[in-house]
Order: C-alpha cells, then structure tokens, then sequence
C-alpha cells in the first residue's frame, strides 16, 4: 500500500464527505456555465437561441468524451496507488494526460472539419448555420483545452484530491461568468462580439482551467514530469485507461440521447408540456448536483481501496453512498412535489406550463433515489475497471426501460405516462445497479 493512497487510511464516513462536499461547489459551477450563456446568447435574439439548441446536444456528446478520459485516468491511478505502485501510477498519470490532449486534437479537428455537413444532417436552416460556424468553429479548436482539464482532473482524483478537482472547476466556471456578458453582448464601452463571444469565454476560461490544474497537480503527490513517458509501456497504458474510458463516455452520452428523445416524445404532445418539462429539467439539474458530486467522489475511495485488498472498506463505502443517495432522493422528492407549483411561479405564468411542470416533479423526482444508486454504482464499477458493466445498466435503463414504456404509454396518459416512464427507469436502473455493484464487489479476489 503506498503512502500517497490516503484514502485507504482513516474513516470512510469522513473521506466520503471531504471528497464530495468540495465536488457538490465544482460539479454546480461547471453546470452554471450553460445557463449563464443561455442568458446571454438569448438576448441576441430568437435565431441565436436556436442555433444553441443545435449546438447543445454535439456539446454533450463530445463532452463526454471527456468525463470517460477523465474516469479512465481516475481508475488506473487509483488502482495503482492502493496496490502500492507509485512508479506505474505517476507513468500512467503523465501518459493520461497526453492522451487526453491528443484525442481532443483528434476529435476537434474532425469536429471543424465535418461542422457542416453534420448540422446540415440535423436540419439547422440556412439563418442558422452561420451562427452555428460563427460558435463552433472557435469551440473545436478549442477543445484540446478542455480535454487537458479532464485529463489532469482525472489524476487529481485519482489521488483523493476532490478539493484542487474544485478549484478548476471554479476556476474556469468563474472566468465564463465574468467574459459572458463583455464578450457577448458587450460592456464598458465594448460592443461584443455576438455569438462568437460565448466560445471565445469559453476557450479563455479553458485556458485559466488548464493553467490551474497544472499549478495545482504540481503540488499533488504524482510528479508530472513528462520525462517519465520514456520508462512507459504506451500500448499497455492505453488498453488500461482505454478500457474504461472507451465504455464510461458511451454511458455518460446515453442519458442526453435518452432525455432528448424524451422531449420529442412530450414535443409531440404539447408546447405547453414540453416547455413545462424543460423549466423542471433545470430544476431536477441542481437538485441532482449532490447525487453527481457523489458519483465523481466514490471512484477514488473505491478504487484505492481495492486495489489495496481493503475490500471490506471499499463496500462500505459503496453501502454508506448508496444509503445516502436513497435518503436525499427520498426527502429531495418530497420537497420538490410539495413545492413544485411555487417553483414553476419563477419560470412561467402560462397554467398550462406550470400544470405540467408541477405534474413532472410530482411524478418523476421519486427516482432520484433510483438515479442516485445507478450513477454511484456506475462510478464504483469504473474504478473496478468494469466499465462495460456501467455502461450495461445505463443502456438498459434508457433504451429498455424509459423509452420503450414512454413511446407505448403516451398513448393512454399523455404526458403525465412519459414522466412515469422516467421514474421507472430511474427505479429499475437504481435496483440493477445495486444487485450489480454487490456481484462484483463480494468476490474478495476480484481485482
């Protein structure tokens, strides 16, 4: 056992609340950047917010790319710190980072390159393709930025470091918050540059992002020397870190595949549901942020231990977070039903709107517990290194489960049956993911 795996050392109790707790402000910042530009790109005018609409889910889907990096790098440092390898975990901690730099050069590059044909694939208009080239062709380039963030996160968390994790997060979070409004619709004098100011924000804030990181990993127990790429089995490396990451980005894109079919479902019922179940969405996202800080925090507690044969410690750890995710969905739900009409007060003063954002909150915030044990779970089984596992029960739950009963359902109940196709999936992907976690985590050989 290495002297730098400290999560193997100490109560469990207290590392899951230091490692979360710091994650809860991250995660929220990182969430906050989306509406601060959707704020301020919608007072360019209806076209803008259309072309962020299209923009949106590409976002997504490369963005998850990221977070499977970030997981992959996450599981094999801590493994290797909890077997007491210092040496292969500070390799695979400079190695992580290179290749999650040269992916994002890879998928940026394709990503301007096919702009295009690949928007003009998704029906944008001729009005809106500019505005969409005008965003994402600054964005792409970009990107490699973004990926170094999740790559250096990755080794952050791999070492129980959730509090540096944070302060990157704030860090660019906070440089978006203060650009946004001089670089998109103009201040102090400076017109702005239109839609174009919402990525160049981006990429700056990236860039203090990266800067950060690389301060802050300096001061982390992993040397970041890249000499030491020298002394690395590179294939080797990247089948580790591969092996969970390849399946942990499918798992992180199948939930907003799974939300966006979901919304054209409700689309097809009414303007009034869809625009009820958007504003509720925004509430469910930060109602969830404690659930997602979890899920992030678990990796290296469990991983640690693992790979140190604490298998004991490792369990509980996976127990203690499931009982707290059961327990904050519970009361989270019941707050959200009872207060569901007070909330919808702030986004609309249509009836009809605030009906089916009530009636969304009364039905599908009960499978916040279910949601919560299934991305915890997914995030203990990643740092295993059973990714395909996670990524197993995440397609279940979606194309299995939500979509098939919200498509057959809506038929008879409206609305109301595509949210209690939501809660459905949350319930069953919660009961699968906690009979899988507990298969693979009582095998005392299992490494």
């Amino acid at each position: 056992m290495s002297e730098n795996a400290k999560l193997t050392r100490g109560s469990i109790r207290g590392h899951l609340v230091t490692q979360t707790l710091p994650m809860i402000i991250g995660v929220a910042a990182v969430m906050s950047i989306g509406l601060v530009d959707a704020y301020f790109i919608g007072q360019l005018g209806s076209d803008a917010l259309a072309a962020i609409s299209f923009i949106f889910p590409i976002s997504v889907a490369i963005t998850s790319l990221g977070v499977g990096m970030m997981v992959g790098i996450n599981s094999v440092i801590a493994r290797a710190l909890g077997e007491g390898d210092d040496d292969r975990a500070a390799r695979r901690a400079n190695f992580g980072i290179v290749l999650a730099v040269l992916a994002g050069v890879i998928v940026g590059g394709l990503l301007f390159l096919l702009l295009d044909p690949l928007f003009t694939l998704m029906e944008a208009s001729p009005r809106e393709l500019p505005l969409i080239r005008s965003y994402m062709q600054p964005f792409a380039l970009g990107f490699p930025l973004m990926m170094a963030i999740m790559g250096i996160n990755g080794v952050l968390r791999g070492q129980g470091e959730a509090r540096k994790t944070s302060i990157v997060s704030i860090s660019y979070a906070a440089a978006n918050w203060v650009l946004d409004p001089i670089l998109i619709t103009g201040a102090f004098g400076f017109e702005g540059f239109g839609m174009p100011g919402a990525a160049y924000a981006t990429i700056i804030g990236w860039a203090i992002g990266v800067g950060v990181a690389l301060w802050l990993v300096r001061r982390a127990a992993l040397p970041i020397n890249l000499v030491l790429l020298r002394q690395c089995n590179i294939a080797e490396s990247s089948a580790a870190i591969l092996r969970v990451a390849g399946p942990a980005a499918l798992s992180n894109s199948i939930n907003p595949v799974g939300l966006s079919v979901l919304t054209a479902l409700i689309a097809s019922e009414s303007a009034a549901a869809v625009a009820g179940f958007g504003a509720a969405g925004r509430v469910q996202s930060f109602a969830v942020v404690p659930l997602l800080a979890l899920s992030g925090a678990i990796g290296g507690i469990v991983g640690q231990n693992w790979g140190a044969k604490e298998y004991g410690r490792a369990r509980e750890a996976m127990w203690l977070a499931g009982l707290f995710c059961v327990g904050y969905g519970l009361v989270t739900a019941a707050l959200l039903s009872w207060g569901g009409p007070w909330f919808a007060d702030f986004f609309s003063d249509d009836p009809q709107v605030n009906a089916e954002f009530s009636s969304y909150l009364r039905i599908a915030a009960w499978g916040y517990a279910g949601f919560g044990v299934l991305i915890v779970a997914n995030g203990a089984l990643n740092a295993l290194g059973k990714a395909n596992h996670a990524l197993l029960q995440s397609f279940m739950r979606v194309f299995l489960v939500m979509l098939p009963l919200g498509w057959l359902a809506r038929a008879f109940a409206g609305p109301a049956a595509i949210y209690a196709a939501e809660l459905a999936a949350n319930l069953a992907g919660g009961l699968l993911a906690g009979f899988l976690v507990w298969r693979v985590m009582r095998r005392p050989g299992h490494k």
